[in-house]
Formats: structure tokens, sequence, C-alpha cells
């Protein structure tokens, strides 16, 4: 397609004449081809605009800069703010997309919640998928993007290819990452959910009002007009992402026990051996489920998937009663293991304060005896969630084991201490992951759950960082299935 009729659609100006025909668009200037628009985009250590040159080199007929970057042997399409302008145009040359498209913003919860849409779409007898940080997933396969949220060509070039292979639905996962880097943008996007917001991700945002404000670009901007904004409703940001969808004209469904009469309302919840059984109102009407999953946030997490499939069109009935047919999700709660005492061990993705807690008070109902939990925290992110991390541990478990988790470029030595000196002096230390796991299933009785949190589905770990970056293969799941047996 002509440069100058996707510029057209995307509402953009050109500098010149558009006559050239768009192969593809790219930007990384290493994938860049014959006929590609590049985009040239400032990052937090790499600058974009530097690898003009060499992108027009390769063929660039076209760059998305800022005004103020120097191009030369292509147009220049300058924009304040390229990331944005560069998707509007992308989404123009991916035309062909899923008809049905939900997406998930919050701190916890998203992975979940997207891939238990995806089944409850599949129950209902469509061709759905899901993406997000287990990457691309249908019900034929699941292949890794290496991102919670891909960048905007990865992202639209999956939507055209899941389109092209049958698929009518899809749900994503809208990280703050995402929204703010306008890594999603271009589909008509029908419904949206919030789940919760809690500390996470301040090594790149501001403070958790900015944190926030970037979260909400989904319901201000991302969804479409006339689409629908699903919440939970019990999280103390509930109501400022309620006011988000209102002001914004969004058809509201709230989801939890401070639902309204209108939404899914949370009325009861029983742990039960193997999940827990949930009692609802919805439109009035009470309604039972079995749900095969542990944990209040798993609940929630459901609840929420049940409301964007409503929302999306799903029969209501239907969907409901579908939750107590729902798979656990790979690395969220997972049951990796019983140990040869009898102890099961679980796998789980929670790397905050709020989600260990969760985790935590997910198993404490199903654990007679003790509650141990293996964790650590990530190299090169938000040092401040440290010692609040080793707090919740030592006040919540009965035995906190802190090991190693991606290290990445800092001394993992210091990770630990940091973790460490939130625990009072009652955390335990085994820096070698494989032997703090092995430690906790030895240690751990009949009665006893281990849980093993901060990699869920990874299946390495990352040590050092730049030209002395490597992954490590480790599987949190298949080590604890090693050490138990």
């Amino acid at each position: 397609m002509k440069l100058a009729i996707l510029a057209e659609r995307a509402g953009l100006v050109l500098p010149g004449s558009g006559d050239a025909q768009v192969t593809g668009f790219a930007i990384d200037n290493r994938k860049v081809a014959q006929g590609c628009v590049f985009g040239a985009f400032q990052g937090a250590k790499v600058n974009g605009e530097d690898f003009i040159p060499a992108a027009v080199a390769a063929g660039a007929i076209a760059v998305v800069a800022r005004p103020e970057a120097r191009v030369e042997g292509a147009l220049h399409i300058a924009a304040a703010n390229p990331r944005q302008a560069f998707a509007r145009l992308a989404a123009q040359f991916f035309t062909t997309v899923p008809e049905t498209v939900v997406a998930v913003t919050g701190t916890n919860g998203k992975t979940s919640t997207v891939e238990m849409v995806r089944q409850l779409w599949r129950m209902a007898g469509h061709r759905a998928a899901s993406i997000g940080t287990l990457g691309v997933t249908t019900s034929d396969e699941s292949v890794s993007t290496g991102l919670t949220t891909p960048d905007i060509v990865t992202f639209l070039a999956n939507m055209a290819g899941l389109a092209r292979e049958g698929v009518t639905h899809v749900a994503y996962e809208a990280s703050s990452h995402g929204l703010s880097q306008y890594r999603n943008e271009g589909l008509r996007v029908i419904a949206g959910a919030f789940t919760n917001l809690s500390r996470d991700h301040l090594d790149y945002h501001a403070d958790m009002d900015d944190y926030f404000a970037a979260k909400m670009r989904l319901f201000d901007e991302v969804v479409d007009a006339a689409g629908t904004a699903v919440v939970w409703t019990d999280d103390e940001w509930s109501d400022r992402a309620i006011g988000h969808a209102t002001r914004r004209g969004l058809a509201l469904l709230g989801v939890g026990a401070r639902a309204g009469a209108d939404g899914i309302r949370l009325t009861g919840r029983t742990p039960t051996q193997l999940g827990q059984a949930l009692e609802l109102e919805w439109q009035g009407q009470p309604r039972k489920v079995n749900l095969p999953l542990i944990g209040a946030y798993q609940a929630a997490n459901a609840l929420v998937s049940a409301g964007l499939v409503i929302a999306s069109g799903g029969d209501a009935a239907q969907t409901l009663d579908a939750l107590a047919r729902l798979q656990p999700v790979r690395g969220r709660l997972e049951r990796a293991a019983i140990s040869r005492a009898g102890a099961p061990v679980y796998v789980d993705y929670a790397h905050t304060p709020d989600a260990l807690e969760a985790a935590i008070a997910a198993l404490r109902p199903h654990c007679a005896g003790r509650l141990i939990v293996v964790f650590g925290a990530g190299g090169d992110r938000d040092s401040g969630k440290r010692a609040p991390m080793g707090q919740v541990v030592a006040e919540q478990a009965d035995l906190g084991i802190v090991t190693d988790d991606n290290p990445r470029g800092e001394d993992a030595a210091a990770i630990r201490a940091a973790v460490l000196a939130g625990g009072n002096g009652i955390l335990r230390e085994v820096g070698d992951r494989r032997a703090a796991i092995a430690a906790a299933i030895a240690e751990a009785g009949k009665a006893d759950i281990v849980l093993v949190a901060g990699k869920g589905h990874e299946q390495g770990q990352i040590v050092g960082a730049g030209e002395n970056c490597r992954v490590l293969p480790f599987d949190d799941v298949a080590v604890a299935r090693e050490c138990a047996a």
C-alpha cells in the first residue's frame, strides 16, 4: 500500500510525496528491508535516532521521529510523540486483525486473566488467543515473545497472523510500559479490565500516581469509546479507575464484593481441598460456582475474566458456569510437585510485596502445618520493594528462605541483603536457588506447604548485564519436581 494512503488514514501529514509502496515497519534498523517505515525513538538506554542512517541505507523510505531528528535520504515524518504517530501509521498497514479484542491492565493478575478469558472463549466455541507474559497462546501452541507487551510491530504482526489462522477473539495484557510507550495501539478494543494496583516498576515510573496514570491510558484512550470497562471493585485504586471509565463514557461492569447490581457480585468464598466454592449474584440472581483454583486472587482473576467475556458479547449464564472448568495458568499458584513427606510444592510468579502477600494468603487456608516460602528479588529493578518483600514473608510465612531471583547486573549478595533487612533477622539465606528449593522441600513435613515465588513460568535465570548477560537454564517447576523426587 502507498505511504500516502496509510498516512491519510492515520491522520498524519507527509512532508513530501507518498507514492512509494510500503512493505513493512521496523523499530530495529537490523530488521529494515527495502520499502520499510522506520520508527526512531528515544529510549532510557538507547536512542533510536542514532540508527537512522543505517535504516535509510538498508532501504527505509520514511522515518518517524522527533522534529529535531536528522533524517537524510528518506521522508521525515516529524511528530512530537513519534511512538504514537508510528503506532497509528503501522495500524493502517496491519488491517486484517481478529474481530473481538479485549485488554487487561493492573499490577497483578494480567497473565492469569487473559489466559482465563481465552479458555472461556474456547469453551464457548470461539477460536481464541491470549498475548502477554506467557507469549502468544492458542489452543494449539504457546510461542514466547520475550516481553509482557511486545513492541508495536510485533504486536500488530501477531494480531494479523492470528487472524490469518482463523482466530477471532484475542485477550492481551496491557502493561504500564506498553501503554506509556504505545506498544498496543490501533485496534478496536471493545472491553478493558483493571485488576489492581500495587508497588511495581517505580524504577521506570516517577511515583504511584504516574504508574496509575500509565495504566489508565487503557480506559482514557485505548478502549473504544463505545466499549466497556470491567473493574475489580475491591482494590484501593478501584474507585479512581471507575472514575476514569465514567469520565470517558464507557459502560461499566463491576466485579467483586463491592460490585453493583449490574455487575458480578461476590457474596461468599469458601476454600475447598482442590479449589473454592464461590457464591455470586448476577443481575439480582444468586449463583454458585465451584472454582478449581485456590486463592482469593485466583477467584478475582476468574471473575474479571468472566466479566470481559460477558462484556464482549458472551452469554452470562454459560460463562459463569464455565468457570468450573478453568485450568491452572502456568506458574500462577501452579502445584509443581508433592514431596516424599507429602508436602505440596507450589510455584508462583509473585515478585512484589502485595503479590507475595496474596500468594501466602491464598495458600494459608489449605495449610495445616507450616507455610515455607522461597523467594528473592530481581536485579536492575525497583530496589525499594526488596525490604517490604522480606517483611511480608517474615510476618506472614512460617519460614522464609531468601535466594537469588534474576540478579542481572547487580551483586546477588547485595540484593539478598536488602531483602533480608526487611525480615527482622528471622529469614534464612541460601543464595543458590536450586539449593534453596531443595532445602525448603527437605524441611517440609506432611502438613506443610512450600511456595517457590518470583519466577513462575520463566525458563531461565538472568545473570549479568550487557555483553556479560547470560541466561542460565532454570525452571522452578522442573527443579521443584527434581528436588521432591
